[in-house]
């Protein structure tokens, strides 16, 4: 075989790794994260090749050392003014969380991410002023630290900061508002080899429109073709995609990097908002991007991180119940449903290994209270006010439930985020604590994994619980 056979076939296992290869957000918003080792094994025995992180913790960083897994560390939107007003705040920041990872952990951070959809129109403008001198400072700052080869920056965007005058990708541009903010910021990005970073969501679009055609959000070719000009649009991720480009070449900035921060779909918490959807949306994704092909508009790979790698159940619930289930995997570890990333040897997710559990015991409602006891009513809206009861309600997995499994949810729900003290199922003569799982169907009742406490001394460790048991004790009725 000659030179250049050899040269071509290289060529073509570079270009099919990076067709195939795809990342995920880990994010960290949970009352029991996994412990960020745990994670880490997770990640590499399913052939996970690139993560992206909403912050810069020190535990998950260090775990990510000499991992090889390819990491985006982010920098959360409130700290934007900080840095935005003070260079030495971003030497520092650069200092601390990513030169000392490097260096010293062998961590291998390609990306920051400098604030998080900043201009999301719901933020009533509250980071425009703020985000490219942050941006602008970050970037300085790794520079000076001789990163600059390694380590690019970026902003991971919404992809309400584009637009079409038409609906159609051709017309696509950015959003009038923020025009002039948005190509000072692209134009920042190129100088400095940064990609541009968007997050796509077909799943919010079928959620804010009841009119929106469901099978326009999959990839499997069932839609009415949407017709640009003669090409031909099978699924809403192509043409949003290409209403970016679009934009970008109107502005001068055609051959830009993209990277698609956040794509995914959620399993609980709305009636569209499934198993089922949820394995049909990411495993037709991962059909669509393996070949390498692109979008009509702009062949090649696609960069892209799933969103999300584990369920979180502390995040805020704006815009719906479903924000805490984007996972594709359980808060502890389990997969959710057969997804085949082409990374395994057997086509499927791997559960998380070493995840340790407290007891086998739930908190529930005693089968002798009548439902219309005065202090049920106040006790759920304690309970999942504290809790998470975002798999109640219509078309979520415990939909099915009675009033009493209701309530038991509920209450177990808070006992499980309290670590199962005593005192969190003490609701006033109507609750007790039972060995026998009530879980039914699809409705599981979870029992929390072990506290994680990262670095935190022993001591702290021993006097969390003591503390924690004080203040229920002290607020509940």
């Amino acid at each position: 075989m000659g030179w250049g056979s050899v040269l071509l076939l290289l060529s073509v296992a570079v270009f099919c790794q990076r067709a195939s290869s795809i990342g995920a957000n880990w994010g960290t918003q949970a009352s029991h994260p996994l412990p960020p080792d745990i994670v880490v094994r997770m990640l590499r025995e399913n052939g996970i090749q690139k993560v992206k992180l909403f912050d810069a913790e020190y535990d998950t960083l260090r775990a990510l050392g000499k991992s090889g897994i390819e990491v985006m560390v982010g920098i959360p939107n409130e700290m934007l003014a900080t840095l935005a007003s003070s260079l030495k705040a971003a030497e520092k920041w650069v200092a601390k969380n990513v030169t000392t990872h490097i260096s010293t952990d062998k961590v291998n951070i390609r990306y920051v991410a400098v604030g998080n959809e900043p201009f999301l129109s719901t933020y009533n403008g509250s980071y425009l002023s703020t985000t490219f001198p942050a941006l602008r400072n970050i970037q300085i700052a790794i520079i000076r630290a001789g990163l600059q080869n390694q380590v690019k920056v970026t902003c991971p965007l919404n992809a309400d900061v584009y637009e079409s005058s038409t609906s159609l990708p051709s017309g696509g541009d950015f959003r009038a508002n923020i025009r002039d903010l948005m190509i000072t910021i692209v134009k920042f990005l190129s100088e400095n080899g940064g990609p541009f970073t968007v997050n796509i969501y077909p799943f919010i679009s079928l959620y804010n429109d009841a009119n929106f055609p469901v099978d326009y959000a999959f990839f499997d070719g069932n839609s009415q073709p949407v017709s640009d000009g003669g090409t031909f649009y099978y699924n809403m991720f192509d043409a949003n995609y290409d209403t970016l480009v679009h934009a970008l070449e109107k502005n001068g900035f055609g051959n830009m990097p993209i990277i698609i921060g956040e794509i995914g779909w959620p399993t609980d918490g709305d009636k569209n908002a499934n198993l089922d959807y949820a394995k049909k949306f990411n495993q037709g994704f991962m059909a669509h991007i393996s070949g390498g092909k692109g979008t009509p508009r702009r062949p090649g790979p696609i960069d892209a991180y799933l969103f999300s790698l584990i369920d979180e159940d502390a995040k805020s619930v704006q815009p719906g119940y479903f924000e805490r289930h984007w996972g594709i995997f359980t808060f502890d570890g389990l997969p959710k449903y057969a997804l085949n990333l082409g990374t395994t040897n057997t086509g499927a997710l791997i559960q998380a290994k070493g995840v340790r559990y407290l007891q086998r015991k739930w908190c529930v409602m005693k089968p002798n209270v009548r439902l219309d006891d005065p202090q049920v009513a106040p006790s759920v809206s304690y309970a999942c006010a504290r809790g998470d009861c975002t798999s109640l309600g219509v078309g979520t997995s415990c939909s099915n439930l009675d009033g009493k499994e209701n309530i038991s949810y509920a209450f177990n729900s808070y006992y499980q985020i309290n670590d199962q003290l005593d005192t969190a199922c003490k609701f006033p003569n109507i609750s007790e604590v039972t060995k026998t799982d009530p879980s039914t169907g699809n409705c599981r009742f979870p029992i929390m994994i072990e506290p994680y406490y990262g670095g935190a001394s022993r001591e702290h460790r021993f006097f969390f619980p003591l503390l924690m048991a004080a203040a229920i004790a002290l607020s509940i009725f």
